[in-house]
């Protein structure tokens, strides 16, 4: 039995645990449970192929992150020329009232954090959601960690502001997507 067969089972399990880690990431950066799915099937699909190309003793949440990043990046360029879907729109039609709503101030802060640009979105989602350190959080974005430290302070300030000043979007125009996004990351974020 070879090295990277007696691997294995130590790297499928190490890539089943973070998984809810990348769904709620996923779910952050494109807003929609169905394509955030999507995304991270294409992301382990991607990880496993690339399992010998893992590095033991690195952090694995890092690597499978970055994998996801760049499916989507891939996927928004492919994307760009293709028409908008109207989320709003679909779920007036698809989709019938909930009988009960979720928390009054859950659901502004998701609906705040979607108008953030992408770019301060992602960096809050991995620092301050995610557990990831400024450092870490650069390397998945590749950019330097004085960039991810200023986008998150400014998304932060954003947030703030927004809330404070009551400029949240309409509880009408929020999506389910976004109220899961935030029971998800509510529900991986590591308690203190």
């Amino acid at each position: 039995m070879s090295a990277s067969q007696t691997q294995q089972p130590d790297f499928k399990r190490e890539l089943t645990q973070v998984v809810p880690h990348l769904r709620a990431f996923a779910r952050g950066l494109c807003g929609r449970p169905d394509l955030a799915d999507d995304l991270v099937q294409d992301t382990l699909l991607r990880a496993w192929a690339a399992r010998d190309r893992f590095v033991a003793g690195t952090s694995i949440r890092a690597w499978t992150f970055t994998i996801l990043r760049n499916a989507w990046f891939t996927e928004m360029r492919r994307n760009r020329f293709r028409a908008d879907y109207d989320e709003a729109v679909a779920d007036r039609i698809l989709t019938s009232p909930a009988g009960q709503e979720a928390p009054l101030h859950l659901a502004d802060l998701s609906r705040a954090l979607m108008e953030l640009p992408a770019e301060r979105r992602e960096a809050l989602l991995l620092v301050g959601a995610g557990g990831f350190s400024y450092e870490e959080a650069a390397a998945i974005c590749g950019c330097a960690v004085g960039t991810i430290k200023s986008r998150v302070g400014r998304g932060r300030a954003q947030l703030t502001a927004m809330i404070e000043e009551g400029r949240i979007p309409t509880r009408g125009n929020a999506s389910e997507s976004s109220r899961a996004l935030m029971a998800e990351l509510d529900r991986i974020t590591p308690k203190d």
